[in-house]
């Protein structure tokens, strides 16, 4: 079971798109997330954190500290550096397990995957897989995940 913490953020994301009336105004408030994304080093834009299945370029670095996963990411698009927001918003600075565990509710009460094109929403699944993955190679304990070779 996931931590109600997890579930609250999820909601909080939830309740903030809802006040908006149209997409474009969703639109913008994801694009508006995607420009306060943390800046991302070069020396992490090799092609181990390279996220496939994109139609922007998006790279994406996990590692662990202090058992908390954490997640940082870019891309070169604006509405994908918002969805990147999300994630990193519900998922980064959680245990591996508790990520594991939380399934992105978010994502369908949104209306994500009914109003993203699809090129985009298979990006979003695809950076959601990288993350659930390197939370699976820690909770393994396996020394490097996928995401998160320098």
């Amino acid at each position: 079971m996931s931590d109600p913490n997890i579930m609250r953020i999820q909601g909080d994301l939830i309740g903030e798109f809802a006040v908006f009336d149209n997409w474009m105004d969703r639109y913008q408030y994801l694009i508006d997330l995607g420009r306060q994304l943390p800046p991302f080093p070069d020396r992490w834009k090799t092609e181990a954190n390279r996220v496939h299945g994109c139609q922007a370029q998006v790279w994406l670095h996990c590692h662990e500290s202090g058992e908390r996963l954490v997640i940082q990411a870019i891309s070169d698009a604006a509405i994908v550096s918002g969805l990147i927001a999300l994630l990193i918003r519900v998922y980064s600075n959680r245990s591996p397990k508790e990520v594991l565990d939380t399934p992105p509710i978010f994502i369908k009460e949104l209306g994500l995957e009914a109003h993203l094109s699809p090129t985009r929403s298979n990006g979003l699944h695809e950076m959601l897989n990288a993350i659930m993955q390197s939370a699976a190679c820690f909770v393994r304990g396996d020394t490097a995940s996928p995401q998160g070779r320098a």
